[in-house]
């Protein structure tokens, strides 16, 4: 059974506090617990968001605090990622589709899919034509566990104000995981909160933030409101393999940490 550490949505900046938090800090302090915790991991897989700004700046400086990591680590791009600037920092593989970040990782019995899941110009996000023939052609040959994992959630998840930026053609991309929701789990950021659950048949987990938390969606919130909740961020531990999917948020710092 391999394992796998996720993170997301670091919103990374190299020269400045991002929301009142120190990302150096936050990212230093993930990176440690999970040397400390799970060298063994086979695999770290960063659900998008990566920086704040889609800088190179900011990629390069990111990309040195990871290499310290044991095992590959697999970026994603989320509404705040340049794709073009993260694919000159952060090899992908050499399969991975041309114009988008988009690839296949294969592991002893899962396989992960990381896919794009970003639209131009706005932060919902999309999948299209060309996105949606490759995971039905990865699909149709996967054996074993298939872990998916996107940015932006197919659907709504009950948190009002992050709903409205979910991905905007989310029934056709569910449709195509249908027929594998038995051996498939879906696990997707952008959203800043821990969210479980099956929607039509398949299982789905969203994560923290590694750096700062969306408020709860009661007493309501919206964006010219929106100030984080004091809450400690974690990172996630999968386990996967035919027999079912074990996800673990594990705390790596209290909630100070970095904060001004």
């Amino acid at each position: 059974m391999p394992k796998i550490i996720w993170m997301s949505d670091l919103h990374f900046s190299a020269k400045r506090p991002v929301q009142g938090y120190d990302t150096h800090a936050r990212v230093r302090a993930a990176v440690r617990f999970i040397l400390d915790h799970h060298p063994d991991a086979a695999a770290c897989v960063i659900t998008g968001d990566m920086a704040d700004r889609g800088t190179g700046v900011d990629y390069r400086a990111l990309q040195t605090l990871l290499s310290d990591l044991t095992m590959p680590v697999h970026p994603m791009v989320g509404n705040h990622d340049d794709r073009v600037a993260l694919r000159a920092v952060f090899p992908l593989p050499q399969d991975a589709m041309d114009s988008f970040v988009q690839y296949r990782v294969d592991l002893k019995g899962t396989v992960l899919l990381c896919l794009d899941t970003q639209k131009a110009g706005s932060d919902a996000g999309a999948f299209c034509e060309a996105r949606m023939a490759w995971l039905k052609a990865q699909l149709a040959e996967a054996d074993g566990s298939i872990l998916v994992f996107v940015h932006h959630p197919p659907m709504a998840l009950g948190l009002p104000t992050q709903d409205l930026d979910c991905m905007q053609n989310g029934e056709a991309f569910l449709e195509s995981l249908r027929p594998y929701r038995g051996r498939m789990h879906l696990c997707a950021g952008h959203v800043h909160r821990p969210v479980t659950g099956t929607y039509r048949g398949i299982a789905f987990t969203t994560a923290r933030s590694i750096t700062y938390q969306a408020p709860n969606p009661q007493p309501a919130w919206d964006w010219s409101s929106f100030h984080p909740a004091p809450e400690a961020p974690s990172l996630s531990v999968i386990e996967s393999n035919l027999d079912g999917v074990i996800i673990q948020h594990q705390q790596f710092c209290d909630a100070a940490l970095g904060a001004f």
